[in-house]
């Protein structure tokens, strides 16, 4: 039951909030940018799983490329809004959709220099979304990147906009790069885990998805995060099909620069070269077709000591199920006795 009871805010009812929230789930999520840049710009979306190490890879990589004479654009589209905090020294970047929201209640329009800010050769903003239980992060995607349009998007001079993107959300507005050919080419990040390889895993199944639909966006390659050697991560993408770009190691020194919000994508760094290969390989990588593997085959790549992946299924009974409630039931099968 949904009570009547004044919002104080908007002048609302939480009956009017609950119904905002049933319209937002029903909502097509088709309206989105269907114009491409004037300029002969990559972009690159950058999937893994929450936590993987996408935004080290991404603030170092944009930084490194910026070094290299690019011009990029890195834009942060997890509802986190943590993209940008190692590029700019752990400070919060304003989202794009808080402060549009905010202007509008201002009656003001959001400007470039609200939203999108810069270091190192590098601009950068996050499109941020819904607090907890406010809405559809999916949506605030969409919503996102229509801002970004009025804000002059198509009109930007960049040679590489990359897009940081969460890998274990599989809701439209998290897809929009693949469903709606938005990037050339995807790039994902992930560690010799199972858990972030099934996130891989199920995003180059997204891109094949849409490949049979007609879609052009392919996946460039495989990013290997806090590498420790033991081979599973390099393994899967030699199994799907697709080239590793660069094995970022599990260093000690690698983990407290980040923790401490330092770049390391730089020729200053003992790591810039590893950063500047990256980089090379970013740009010139082709988008291929994959080709992902089921169940069995990801389990495969793991010891299935490890996994569990030499466990077989046994099917319940319908007297597992009734537990104390099991009765003997009277059969109708005939039962002939022997002659």
């Amino acid at each position: 039951m949904t009570l009547d009871i004044p919002n104080l805010k908007d002048g609302g009812t939480i009956k009017d909030f609950d119904q905002r929230l049933r319209d937002e789930a029903n909502e097509d999520f088709a309206d989105i940018i269907s114009e491409e840049p004037k300029s002969k710009t990559q972009i690159i979306a950058i999937y893994g799983k929450g936590g993987i190490g996408k935004s080290f890879t991404l603030a170092n990589l944009s930084h490194m490329m910026a070094e290299q004479g690019k011009r990029v654009l890195l834009i942060g589209c997890d509802p986190k809004s943590d993209t940008t905090s190692l590029l700019f020294g752990g400070k919060a970047c304003p989202t794009i959709i808080e402060t549009s929201s905010k202007k509008k209640l201002a009656g003001e329009e959001v400007a470039i220099g609200d939203v999108c800010f810069k270091r190192g050769g590098v601009f950068a903003m996050e499109l941020g979304g819904p607090e907890v239980g406010r809405g559809c992060g999916g949506r605030g995607i969409i919503h996102g990147f229509e801002l970004l349009e009025k804000l002059g998007f198509h009109d930007w001079d960049f040679d590489y906009v990359l897009l940081d993107f969460l890998g274990d959300v599989v809701c439209g507005g998290f897809g929009l790069p693949i469903a709606r050919d938005m990037a050339q080419k995807v790039i994902l990040v992930a560690s010799n885990d199972l858990q972030s390889l099934y996130v891989a895993n199920n995003v180059c199944s997204a891109v094949e998805y849409f490949r049979k639909l007609g879609g052009n966006v392919g996946v460039a390659g495989l990013v290997i995060n806090k590498d420790d050697g033991t081979g599973e991560a390099a393994a899967f993408a030699k199994a799907v099909d697709i080239p590793v770009l660069a094995a970022i190691p599990q260093d000690d020194d690698l983990r407290k620069k980040s923790a401490n919000y330092q770049i390391v994508g730089t020729m200053q760094s003992q790591w810039g070269p590893l950063f500047a290969d990256l980089g090379m390989e970013v740009a010139k990588a082709p988008p291929v077709r994959p080709s992902p593997l089921d169940q069995d085959g990801l389990l495969g790549l793991f010891d299935a000591s490890e996994t569990g992946g030499d466990f077989v299924l046994q099917p319940a009974t319908d007297a597992d199920m009734r537990g104390k409630y099991s009765k003997p039931k009277a059969s109708l099968e005939v039962v002939y006795e022997d002659v």
